[in-house]
């Protein structure tokens, strides 16, 4: 079992924040979910983002989802990877100190590390995407190579790995996405 630091917020894609974490409990890991400036029992708010025909998604209310760890007493060295979800909380969870070191803490230990959607933005402002591969959703792209990575352009079913990173543009991606993850955990599943 790997101990797996969570990372969401408000306004939070509702599918980036709820499948991820229940399929990683699902295969048997302790997961904490964590949102800044919020405690155990707490909830944030989801959005429903979803692509019909417009020019970008649309959002919706999604649902409350319950956090069950508090985010002061996080300390990344307890954790075996990190799974950043998408959504509208990563523009504003960047710009908390502590997540900007959590992600820095990942990165330079080689870490496994996940981020979805709109979650490449904390990446981004953490200045770990320097010379990666890594994919997004297309509006973060132009911030990906500003911040000196490669942004590839993949299927929103696809997932890419850099060593120890796995992006995925949006939801679709979900089993690519963790199935990748759970490869550089090293996790085994027996059916």
């Amino acid at each position: 079992m790997k101990k797996i630091l969570f990372l969401t917020g408000d306004f939070a894609e509702d599918y980036e924040t709820m499948v991820p974490f229940q399929m990683l409990l699902m295969v048997g890991h302790e997961v904490h979910a964590v949102c800044p400036d919020k405690k155990k029992g707490e909830t944030i708010k989801t959005a429903i983002h979803d692509f019909e025909g417009d020019q970008t998604y649309t959002e919706k209310p999604g649902h409350n989802f319950q956090l069950n760890y508090t985010f002061d007493e996080v300390k990344a060295e307890d954790y075996d990877g990190l799974v950043i979800a998408g959504g509208r909380a990563p523009e504003y969870l960047r710009l908390n100190p502590k997540v900007i070191q959590i992600v820095q803490y990942f990165a330079e230990t080689d870490k496994p590390l996940a981020a979805i959607c709109h979650g490449i933005q904390i990446l981004t402002a953490a200045n770990t995407v320097k010379g990666k591969r890594l994919t997004a959703y297309p509006a973060v792209g132009p911030e990906v190579r500003i911040a000196g990575g490669e942004y590839v352009e993949v299927d929103p079913t696809e997932a890419v790995v850099d060593g120890n990173l796995v992006t995925s543009p949006a939801w679709p991606g979900h089993p690519r996405f963790i199935a990748e993850f759970l490869k550089l955990l090293g996790t085994k599943i027996e059916l």
